[in-house]
């Protein structure tokens, strides 16, 4: 199989949106210059052809940073999954440690404590356990989660459109626990809050967008939970793969 044809068929991809067609576009055709380089077809990719391409990236120069290697192979196992399907992507840990040297965390039954807050049916509940999962996976700011409008979660890539600082786009992975919370939040308690056509992904109990000092009264220190998840697996000796 070329790999070209095959990049183009997974860019024209009716489910990504088009914001994401682009970073992918990039990231896709240096992984695809680089197989073309070293002579290896689409279809010899294996756990030790990926290994390689990290390889690579982390001694690229200018360095790129663990995130950025992160990314990029993020992007890379997404096109394998859609050209071969999942039973072929190697599923061996690649991406870099993140640094060991990370914004104080809570401890992990301070976590516990503060999931066990969010127990409960009631569509507030069950709002705010999908909202506490989704920032402690994905390593949400508390602008960038009530940020989030429906569209920017895509179940089928597993991934997470971001606006971030100074209005920059980021794609971040969607953990399996925050993508079941948020997709019970969707069936069964969003309905339950919306009062119009509001395209917000997280609602407050009048219906509308949920606002920072809320979530900040929901969470005291967002800031801190962000890095929990990268923290607590790190701690264990997962590296940045596992962590997203």
């Amino acid at each position: 199989m070329e790999t070209a044809p095959a990049v183009d068929r997974f860019l024209a991809s009716p489910r990504l949106a088009e914001t994401t067609r682009r970073s992918y576009a990039a990231d896709l055709r240096h992984f695809a210059d680089w197989l073309d380089t070293r002579g290896t077809a689409l279809d010899d990719v294996d756990v030790r052809v990926l290994a390689d391409y990290v390889t690579l990236l982390g001694r690229g120069r200018p360095r790129l940073a663990p995130a950025t290697v992160a990314r990029r192979i993020s992007t890379v196992r997404s096109f394998l999954r859609y050209t071969f399907g999942a039973a072929r992507v190697p599923d061996a840990p690649l991406a870099p440690r993140l640094p060991h040297r990370l914004p104080e965390a809570p401890k992990q039954d301070e976590v516990e404590q503060i999931v066990s807050g969010f127990e409960g049916d009631g569509a507030l509940a069950v709002r705010n356990r999908a909202l506490f999962e989704l920032i402690y996976s994905a390593g949400l700011r508390s602008a960038e989660a009530v940020g989030l409008d429906l569209g920017d979660v895509d179940f089928d890539q597993e991934l997470v459109r971001v606006s971030g600082k100074g209005s920059k786009e980021r794609v971040v992975p969607l953990g399996e626990l925050a993508a079941l919370a948020v997709a019970r939040y969707l069936r069964e308690a969003r309905p339950a809050l919306a009062r119009g056509a509001e395209s917000a992904l997280f609602l407050s109990a009048r219906g509308r967008r949920l606002d920072t000092s809320t979530l900040r009264r929901l969470l005291p220190h967002p800031h801190r939970l962000r890095h929990s998840f990268a923290t607590h697996l790190v701690a264990g000796g997962a590296d940045l793969r596992t962590v997203q």
